[in-house]
């Protein structure tokens, strides 16, 4: 590979590096509204059972968080083993938690996300994760950040509609409010 080639190879990773620690600062201001929403309601309403995807809201924001953590360890190089353990132990520990907890839990996440970020080549180095069922993949984290964005937003609209059955509004989480309120260009 010429200089040329390697040195646009590199700054196209950089770029792709920073649009995704972009992509995870929404992934967290969208949480962020989320549990700001929660608050102004009443509180045992994230823990009402319901008929739904998840049997309560606090459960899908476990969900969402537990997938973070069990993302990162695999962006970190860890393997399908290990990643199914720490998503186990997650479960175990998470169940019950109020929102106050549940939101500490997804803060030192974040910090985790940011420290992992920080380090080496961060967003743009390259993992190959693998699976039992779906193979391996090489790719560079970056793609691996876009993912836990897309599940923690599908999960967001998850949690909308479970509100709305139980009678009370979503709140909205979309993307371009995002960068309207930051004022990113």
């Amino acid at each position: 590979m010429s200089s040329d080639t390697q040195h646009q190879e590199q700054e196209k990773a950089a770029l792709l590096s920073g649009y995704a620690e972009q992509q995870y600062d929404y992934h967290v201001w969208a949480n962020g509204k989320v549990f700001a929403g929660l608050r102004a309601l009443p509180k045992e309403l994230s823990f009402e059972q319901i008929q739904s995807i998840f049997p309560s809201v606090a459960d899908a924001l476990n969900h969402i968080y537990m997938m973070d953590e069990m993302w990162l360890v695999i962006m970190k190089g860890g393997g399908y083993e290990e990643a199914r353990k720490v998503v186990t132990d997650l479960y175990a520990q998470g169940r019950g938690d109020s929102l106050d907890e549940l939101q500490k839990r997804f803060a030192l996440a974040e910090e985790k996300y940011r420290a992992f970020f920080a380090e080496g080549e961060g967003a743009a180095a390259e993992t190959a994760p693998s699976h039992p069922q779906f193979g391996s993949l090489e790719t560079r984290v970056y793609a691996l950040v876009q993912h836990v964005v897309n599940h923690g937003t599908y999960h967001r609209g998850n949690i909308s509609a479970m509100l709305r059955q139980l009678g009370h509004r979503g709140t909205p989480t979309d993307y371009i409010a995002f960068l309207f309120e930051r004022g990113i260009r």
